[in-house]
């Protein structure tokens, strides 16, 4: 008999776990395991969904023409090297589709993002990890890793989960010693938490062989919209293009992304918050003999000595109604990552954790 098998690479992919949402018994939740925005999205990007609510019967345009002239004139970027998608997920899933297959090597640092290593097994690709260097990129070893295999290199900057990130003379140094059949990618999640970083705009425009992603997800309070984008060189984003489903983003999602990117004041009222409460979380865990590697992006990574006190904390955060991210399937098992939350999200989370000491 006949069986129907998936292609290649397919079943060795581990289903991606998101962040918990629900205590079962507990209607008192802080949810601080996503990374997402304590203060939720603009009030612009709510009213923009609102008023597209009536019109979800059209089909949305399938270039994202206002969507992509807004990113191009709130960073001053170049509209037509801009690609949009479901998440940035999606670009990479893209770029995976588009430059990596069978016989191909698509390499990633060993705490970089999990959909590294999904997409590039769904593309039939073989990932590659190579190691870093105290939690930061090591951009000598991911040097020393490329092979004439290696198609694409993708490198979260900063990192989730470290918050950790290198300089852009650093990412130049990359991108000049990679081999030029092979395109790195700097997956820019968490820089619109990092004040004047372009995230590798200007690398992209000065070189053929860079692409950076970037997402609504985050800053902008908008995961819930599943919307990301893609910088790149044009011969790449016209590649990319060609495999874009049509219609992969909704009416609402384009708008509400729109109208985020056009309300600059409330993205930078959200990052000096996040850059206060951070600071204030990360010193009062520390205080108590958590610490944690600087970080640049939303969220800290407090480093518990052992898998078992990491459980063992985020069991006590539990109790108490919050919830955090463990991240043993980052390669940190004695770890736990806290979304900076509002300073009032901060104060109960460090009261808790005070508990937790007192306990253990």
């Amino acid at each position: 008999m006949t069986v129907i098998t998936p292609q290649p690479g397919i079943m060795e992919i581990a289903l991606y776990q998101g962040g918990a949402s629900k205590i079962a018994g507990r209607s008192d939740v802080l949810k601080l395991s996503s990374n997402e925005n304590p203060f939720g999205p603009s009030p612009r990007a709510v009213e923009a969904v609102a008023a597209e609510a009536a019109r979800m019967h059209l089909y949305p345009a399938t270039d994202h023409g206002g969507l992509r002239q807004a990113i191009a004139e709130g960073l001053g970027l170049q509209a037509e090297r801009i690609i949009c998608g479901v998440g940035s997920d999606e670009v990479i899933t893209f770029l995976c589709q588009a430059y990596a297959g069978p016989g191909d090597e698509v390499l990633h640092t060993e705490h970089g993002f999990l959909m590294y290593r999904i997409s590039a097994l769904a593309a039939g690709a073989t990932p590659v990890v190579v190691k870093e260097k105290a939690r930061v990129v090591d951009v000598d070893a991911i040097l020393a890793g490329v092979t004439g295999r290696t198609r694409l290199v993708f490198v979260t900057n900063p990192g989730n989960p470290t918050g950790t990130m290198i300089g852009a003379q650093e990412m130049a140094r990359l991108a000049e010693g990679l081999p030029t059949n092979c395109l790195l990618v700097i997956d820019a999640a968490y820089i619109d938490y990092v004040e004047g970083d372009d995230g590798g705009a200007g690398l992209v425009e000065a070189r053929e062989n860079v692409v950076m992603t970037r997402t609504f997800s985050k800053i902008y309070g908008l995961g819930g919209l599943r919307v990301g984008w893609g910088y790149g060189p044009r011969a790449v984003i016209d590649v990319l293009n060609r495999v874009r489903g049509p219609f992969n983003l909704s009416t609402l999602a384009l708008a509400g992304a729109e109208a985020a990117m056009r309300d600059p004041a409330y993205m930078q009222m959200c990052r000096e918050v996040n850059r206060v409460q951070r600071a204030r979380l990360a010193e009062g865990l520390a205080a108590m003999g958590y610490p944690s590697d600087p970080s640049h992006a939303n969220f800290i990574t407090v480093h518990m000595g052992s898998a078992e006190r990491a459980a063992a904390a985020d069991a006590h955060l539990k109790a108490h109604g919050i919830i955090v991210r463990l991240v043993a399937a980052y390669g940190l098992p004695g770890a736990i990552r806290i979304t900076v939350g509002r300073e009032e999200d901060v104060t109960r989370l460090l009261e808790v954790m005070a508990r937790f000491g007192e306990a253990t």
